[in-house]
This record gives structure tokens, C-alpha cells and sequence, in this order.
């Protein structure tokens, strides 16, 4: 992609999902989002009836009398975006790639997050830490983050999802929203750290796959590459039996996902690559 068709690209997504965030996001992120999280503002003596738990221990001990902490809900929020940039985002057989709808949910969840004077930043991902990009405000940081999704090329095609999460708990001190969105193809051990980041985060999961990563076509006989493991395989799919072991392949990989989010309590919704992403964020925001 030259650097006029990025930027054509760029100013394309921009205005589609500006409008989208402005014109229908924006209530239902503040309304779902904003001041979920608690921040600490003072200390003051202890009362009776005060949660104990609540006790500053340091500032009581150098006092000689029960302190607790007072908190206040947090106003402004810090957004991140945990985007899968390994090998199977390039694959689309419709109307698009799973990477370009990842762009632009990703914008669409950017500019929602800086229409509401929010921060929103990004970790990119395959099977490690390809880039991260502190949370900021301003259009400009928004702009560079697209620029980022469209033309980002990772070093590795691999992927591992539990890496990323593990990673953006211990980098991400203070509470904020996330939104993890990738394919989840081959997630593995996804749950414990998922658990661990929802104490302390709200996350929520989007899935963007394609059809044929459902369902195979009868097509005959035909060499089918792994994009992140580079395998190549042979596959008759003009046989019934083959097809349907895919199919049912697929829907139990789903089926572990979806408890797996049920148990963490992680908010989630799968869009395919030809399907109207802003209804599926719509589901995303009220179910929150």
C-alpha cells in the first residue's frame, strides 16, 4: 500500500466511523462506560460503621488513630485497544479482510473514546508484544492509531491471545476499559488470565471471523496454508465428511469460548466480515 492509498484509506475509515461515533455511539459508550471505575481522594478519621477495609494503615499508624481512605468515581476513563495482528486477520472471502473490520471497529472505539474527552491507546499483538501505543487524547493520536491498524506488519505470524492479556495487566496499573478483538482462532488458556484482568479491568471481547472459517466450500481439491504456522495441507473439500468434521470443529471451538467468557464475566459479541459491525457494538454496549 503506498503511502496516497494509506492516507485515502485513513481519511475513508475516519469519516465513517467519526459519523458512527458522534451520531450513535457516543450516549451508549458514556452511558455503559464512563465512571465505572473508583479513584482515591482523601483520608478522613474513621467513623463508626466505616468498612474496615477501608483503613489506611500507614496513615493510622502515624497518626495514633483510624484513618480510612475515601474514594470518588472516576470521570475520566482510559480506553485500550488489545488488536490481534497475527497471520489469520488477512484472510476474508467476502466482502472484506478480518483486519480491515478490525480497523474500523477499532476507530469506530477510538473516536467514541475521545468524543467523550477520554484517553485511548493500543497494544498490538501476535504470539508477543508487537507495538504499544500509550493512551492519549486528541484527534491526531486517533489518526495515528489508524494509520497504525491499516499498515502495521508485525514480526511474527503467530498468535497467543493469554500473552497479550497477561501483558496489558501488568502494564496497565489503574483501571480502565478494554476491548479485546481478534479472530480467537486457535485461543488457548485464555481463562486464568482473563480472570485476573477482569478484577481488575472491564474487558470486553470481539470476535471478527469470516464465513469460511465456519464452513468449508465444495470446491474440490485444494492446498489450504496456515497463516500463522505457515502449514500447508491438502484438503478434498468435496467430501461431505470433511466438511462437516470442519463445521463441527468450529462449533465446538466456539462453544469453549463462549463459556470460557461466561466464567470470567466477559462482555462479548462475534461479527462476521460481511455483517453490520455497528449493530453487533450496539449489542456490545447495552449488554454491558
Amino acid at each position: 500500500m503506498t503511502s496516497e492509498e494509506l492516507l485515502q484509506k485513513v481519511r475513508k475509515i475516519e469519516i465513517k466511523t467519526r459519523s458512527l461515533s458522534r451520531n450513535i455511539f457516543a450516549g451508549e459508550y458514556h452511558s455503559q462506560y464512563k465512571g465505572r471505575g473508583m479513584a482515591f481522594s482523601e483520608v478522613r478519621e474513621y467513623q463508626p460503621g466505616d468498612d474496615v477495609r477501608a483503613i489506611d494503615w500507614n496513615v493510622t499508624a502515624r497518626l495514633n488513630r483510624p484513618y480510612i481512605k475515601v474514594f470518588e468515581e472516576e470521570r475520566e476513563l482510559t480506553v485500550m485497544l488489545l488488536v490481534d495482528v497475527s497471520g489469520s486477520r488477512m484472510f476474508g472471502t467476502l466482502t472484506q479482510i478480518k483486519r480491515d473490520m478490525i480497523a474500523e471497529i477499532a476507530a469506530t472505539l477510538a473516536f467514541s473514546t475521545i468524543e467523550n474527552n477520554d484517553k485511548v491507546g493500543v497494544i498490538f499483538f501476535s504470539d508477543k508484544i508487537e507495538k504499544y501505543i500509550p493512551a492519549k487524547k486528541g484527534k491526531q493520536h486517533v489518526l495515528h492509531i489508524i494509520r497504525e491498524l491499516l499498515s502495521f506488519e508485525p514480526t511474527s505470524n503467530g498468535g497467543d491471545i493469554a500473552k497479550a492479556i497477561e501483558y496489558f495487566t501488568n502494564a496497565q496499573k489503574r483501571r480502565c476499559t478494554a476491548f479485546l478483538i481478534s479472530d480467537f482462532i486457535g485461543a488457548k488458556k485464555i481463562e486464568k488470565p482473563l480472570l485476573i484482568a477482569n478484577n481488575k479491568h472491564d474487558i470486553s471481547a470481539i470476535q471478527v471471523y469470516d464465513r469460511r472459517d465456519t464452513e468449508l466450500a465444495d470446491i474440490g481439491l485444494v492446498k489450504l496454508r496456515d497463516a500463522e504456522t505457515g502449514k500447508r495441507l491438502w484438503i478434498d473439500t468435496a467430501s461431505q465428511e470433511i466438511r462437516d468434521n470442519y463445521r463441527q470443529a468450529w462449533l465446538h471451538s466456539n462453544d469453549v469460548l463462549r463459556q470460557t467468557f461466561t466464567k470470567t464475566g466477559t462482555s462479548n459479541i462475534s461479527v462476521r466480515t460481511d455483517e453490520d459491525y455497528v449493530r453487533a457494538l450496539m449489542r456490545l454496549f447495552h449488554n454491558s
